[in-house]
């Protein structure tokens, strides 16, 4: 059944359900003492009129009682006075009643002024502040710190109130995962049709290159044109590895995992981005420790490696160009990661550019030297590898790629 207050808006159970809390609560204590305090005076009053009347009604007895002469005729002298019982009972309700106000005043004042606000009103506003922070996105005071929380009722919503913001926090966080593995699947999976694709278009003619420059091989007796068709078959060979890798992206296939030395890796790397033209005003530095190594496969990281010098070299507008590569070692969760950083003194990347660096197609080089798809490529091997990949700009100028992988023992 509808209660009143809810049948009318306007009743006097709804607007008082209406106030805040503070207001409530008010109303409540003022009318709980202001009901003390008549029950108190007028039940006292009474009984206080009615001891003066007995008081008064036992010496006119006394009185009129009293023999004649001696003592007795100095008793029937006493005029007795109805005026002073007024004034008595009048002193006893003024009295009464300042006392009582006094009491009702500094009830008031103390739940005020030191009860009410430190257990009930600051606990209902800091809640109140949690919830405006979560509404506005502040994860940094959404959470009311426990010792804050005490262990009341209020303090037992509080809590019940921090373990739900937590738990849908992480529940939030695990969805944004999940979305984003989703998303790097689905886009691993369009790029893998886009390297199948690229990688079949690739191999004719590269079979086509290799044939001839055997052909070559055995034609020629001058050394150092043996040299140079030596290193072209290289190269051709390494394409046609390139090219079968790009086929990972389409479908699962095993790959060799072992420990491998990083510093190899990149100077192998730099052997074949060294063949553009460029790399003849730029230096190179390989600092990263012979003693490193992770676990992965050669060819594919040679890829990766490959993608972050070209890019790197590529970026270099004004000589005299540099490209660092170091290391170092990190603890991640128990495990021992390295870290490989390629860093180039070149104008950086672009800020609007910067956050989606290793999305398909996002270049600022849609030419001959470059398609978009370097660090894309990288990113994905290195996924695969279990590892990550990000970008930054140098504080001093120029870009700077980290690569982290799992260690490994030589």
């Amino acid at each position: 059944m509808a209660t009143l207050s809810s049948r009318n808006p306007y009743s006097v159970g709804r607007l008082f359900g209406n106030l805040n809390v503070r207001l409530k609560l008010m109303v409540l204590h003022n009318l709980f003492f202001l009901v003390l305090t008549c029950a108190a005076y007028f039940s006292l009053i009474p009984l206080f009129e009615k001891l003066v009347a007995d008081a008064r009604a036992r010496e006119i007895t006394i009185v009129r009682q009293a023999p004649a002469g001696g003592q007795g005729q100095r008793l029937n002298q006493v005029k007795l006075s109805p005026q002073s019982y007024a004034e008595a009972v009048a002193r006893a309700k003024l009295t009464l009643f300042l006392v009582l106000g006094s009491i009702y005043v500094l009830a008031v004042l103390l739940l005020e002024s030191a009860i009410m606000p430190l257990y009930v009103y600051r606990p209902l506003r800091r809640m109140l502040e949690a919830d405006a922070a979560t509404q506005a996105g502040d994860r940094e005071r959404e959470l009311i710190p426990s010792e804050e929380i005490l262990g009341d009722e209020i303090g037992h919503i509080m809590r019940s109130r921090n373990k739900t913001i937590a738990a849908l926090r992480r529940q939030e966080e695990e969805l944004a995962s999940a979305l984003r593995r989703l998303e790097e699947q689905d886009r691993l999976v369009s790029l893998g049709m886009l390297s199948a694709s690229v990688a079949h278009e690739l191999n004719t003619p590269l079979a086509v290159l290799n044939g001839s420059i055997e052909k070559l091989i055995e034609t020629t007796r001058d050394p150092h044109t043996l040299d140079r068709l030596a290193r072209m078959q290289r190269v051709t060979q390494r394409l046609r590895r390139i090219s079968e890798s790009l086929v990972d992206f389409a479908k699962t296939r095993n790959q060799q995992m072992e420990p491998l030395a990083v510093r190899p890796l990149v100077d192998e790397a730099w052997g074949l981005v060294a063949i553009d033209e460029k790399s003849s005003g730029v230096e190179f530095f390989n600092q990263v420790r012979p003693e490193d190594h992770v676990i992965g496969n050669s060819d594919r990281l040679v890829q990766v490696f490959v993608n972050l010098l070209r890019n790197a070299l590529n970026a270099i507008e004004s000589s005299p160009g540099r490209i660092d590569v170091g290391s170092r070692h990190q603890q991640r969760a128990g495990q021992e990661w390295i870290t490989i950083t390629v860093e180039d003194n070149g104008p950086g990347i672009d800020a609007d550019i910067l956050p989606e660096i290793f999305d398909a197609f996002v270049t600022t080089r849609l030419d001959a030297r470059g398609t978009g798809l370097g660090l894309t490529v990288a990113e994905g091997i290195i996924t695969q590898h279990g590892g990550t990949i990000a970008a930054s700009n140098r504080a001093d100028g120029g870009a700077c790629l980290e690569v982290s992988l799992p260690a490994g023992r030589g």
